[in-house]
């Protein structure tokens, strides 16, 4: 295979940013994946498949409409695991042959082989046929991704109990579901299923879910779910799991069984690294897979190494690991880069959507800073009205000594779009004067922005 300057493991955010940086740079780059198609897990089971399928939904059900023409509102009566599966392969599609398209403009080679390290700076490639052959690099970015993580006592069988991965196989819609785990993925897809009007029961061990959301938001999000019918457990021990006359059975401690016709697995996701002979380099991982770095530079311990996206963990977003993916290429060559903004945005594909940036609230407090809040609900905008929004708010934390905004959280409709004026304005240190000051277009949800700056600005005065 020759020399390359870069050799990419894993084409997903991180590693398809990297390569595309690195051939920006004059530097020749190989990027290795042992998918069917480039994309890595982003494209093929994570966020593209999960984002498409929320959209697919929402369109097909009418559920944007229901605020206005009642919860029995469809656009279509009957709907299909076929409908949804066609606008999901039709979108995939569309982003590998974007990808495809830009590596080979910018002269990256791709290979589909599965890697393993021979030496720190020698890789063994292993194509499907089982053809091994070997390549060497200057440096080497691991960009794995991860896999859902699939416990022993878990009698998966991909029909009845599946994990995220195999629930977009499914050949047939459930007409009840479990999703075990409160964190983004089982958020997500339990809230997706029940915009489908599927009976929804959510299982969380902990007494929270989403524990790094504003618990604000997190109390507003959790009574939606259950005012539309959602069964949520939280702090519910498991006992055992069965598959009973092919239906799955969810014990809990105390005896309570739940019975549903699928059931999702959603708790936690491992780095994909087993196979990378890491120990060949003197490279760890922790129990679940994780490669320490250095946050920074995203080295590893081998300072030609390096890894990036999902695999060195939080917060294993598509939009963070692409920006890892670009400073790790960058630093393997010698590019200067500013220091990063402080704050990125988080965002939650649920139904509805959230995303926040900047300190919650309980961060605020921790910290002995005197603060004060200013909340915007949509249905008082009339934009929100218009669109029939009777849910969703946005809630903004501001110093009170200098008035700056210290972060910005967001329950609702197009809330992972908003969250970028709120971004802009706290990573500027911006003040409660500009969302005074300013004006803006309307109607629009964004002028909730206003509303929750005069909000807070009202009690400050008070204050």
């Amino acid at each position: 295979m020759g020399d390359y300057d870069m050799i990419v493991i894993g084409s997903g955010p991180a590693g398809r940013r990297a390569a595309v940086q690195s051939a920006k740079l004059g530097k020749s780059v190989l990027v290795i994946d042992k998918g069917r198609r480039v994309g890595g897990v982003s494209v093929h089971t994570g966020t593209i498949p999960s984002k498409t399928l929320r959209e697919t939904v929402l369109n097909l059900t009418g559920w944007r409409e229901r605020g206005f023409y009642g919860r029995a509102y469809r656009v279509k009566k009957e709907i299909s695991a076929e409908d949804l599966m066609a606008r999901l392969h039709k979108t995939l599609d569309h982003e590998v042959d974007v990808l495809e398209h830009q590596f080979a403009r910018n002269a990256v080679r791709t290979l589909r082989a599965s890697a393993r390290f021979l030496a720190p700076h020698r890789l063994e490639l292993i194509g499907d046929n089982g053809e091994r052959t070997e390549a060497s690099a200057a440096h080497v970015l691991i960009a794995v991704g991860t896999r859902p993580h699939r416990p022993e006592q878990v009698p998966f069988d991909g029909v009845a109990i599946v994990d995220s991965n195999e629930i977009l196989d499914m050949p047939r819609l459930p007409r009840s579901l479990t999703v075990i785990g409160g964190g983004v993925i089982g958020v997500e897809y339990a809230t997706i299923f029940s915009a489908l009007d599927v009976a929804v029961t959510l299982i969380e061990p902990r007494p929270a879910i989403l524990d790094f959301i504003d618990r604000e938001l997190v109390d507003e999000f959790v009574h939606d779910m259950r005012d539309r019918g959602m069964a949520i457990r939280l702090g519910a021990s498991i006992e055992s799991y069965a598959i009973e006359d092919g239906k799955p059975v969810v014990t809990l401690v105390g005896g309570r069984r739940i019975r549903s016709d699928m059931l999702l697995y959603a708790a936690g996701r491992v780095g994909a690294v087993d196979s990378l002979g890491l120990e060949a380099v003197g490279l760890e991982f922790d129990g679940r897979g994780r490669i320490k770095v250095d946050p920074v530079t995203l080295q590893t311990s081998v300072p030609h190494i390096y890894a990036a996206g999902d695999v060195i963990g939080f917060p294993s977003l598509a939009s963070t690991s692409m920006e890892q993916g670009r400073v790790a290429a960058c630093h393997a060559f010698g590019i200067p880069l500013p220091p990063p903004p402080e704050n990125f945005p988080y965002g939650i594909y649920s139904v509805p959507e959230i995303s926040t940036v900047g300190l919650s609230e309980h961060e605020v407090a921790e910290r002995g800073i005197a603060y004060e809040c200013g909340i915007a609900r949509f249905r008082e905008t009339s934009r929100g009205h218009i669109m029939g929004l009777d849910t969703g708010f946005l809630k903004m934390i501001f110093a009170l000594d200098t008035r700056r905004l210290l972060g910005v959280h967001i329950v609702g409709e197009g809330a992972t779009e908003l969250i970028h004026i709120g971004q802009a304005v706290v990573n500027l240190k911006g003040t409660v004067d500009f969302f005074i000051e300013n004006t803006f277009n309307y109607p629009t949800l964004a002028e909730a922005y206003k509303i929750a700056g005069l909000d807070a600005w009202n009690r400050m005065s008070r204050a």
